[in-house]
């Protein structure tokens, strides 16, 4: 009888450990990150690091964003959900030179001197 109690005990601890770390996963997805709002792509005043957790920009919709007097090394961090990813470009609206993809919740020092958009993409 002791023995029985023990694993349900046991059943109902490992069953609650599940739904708690399922639930903080789910949360973790869509929190603010160094300041940076969930779904946002940021930047972070230039030689500044995440500056405390207070960026100089956040762009929430998808599409080009232009940018203007941003100079020298500055964090570009992506905090969108679903998978939405982020890119820098030379020209304005998004075109001219633009690199490489940034995935959901990573950031990059980036020199934005070349940079006069950034593109938000599902």
């Amino acid at each position: 009888m002791i023995m029985n109690r023990f694993r349900r005990l046991a059943a109902v601890s490992v069953a609650t450990g599940a739904l708690m770390m399922a639930g903080a996963t789910s949360a973790q997805a869509v929190e603010t990150w160094e300041g940076c709002p969930a779904g946002a792509v940021c930047i972070y005043p230039e030689g500044a690091g995440f500056n405390e957790g207070r960026p100089s920009h956040a762009f929430f919709s998808y599409g080009a964003h232009n940018l203007e007097n941003q100079f020298g090394i500055h964090i570009v961090s992506n905090n969108q959900v679903d998978g939405a990813k982020a890119r820098t470009c030379t020209g304005f609206n998004g075109t001219g030179d633009c690199q490489g993809f940034m995935g959901p919740q990573t950031f990059v020092n980036k020199d934005l001197t070349p940079i006069n958009s950034i593109v938000l993409v599902p």
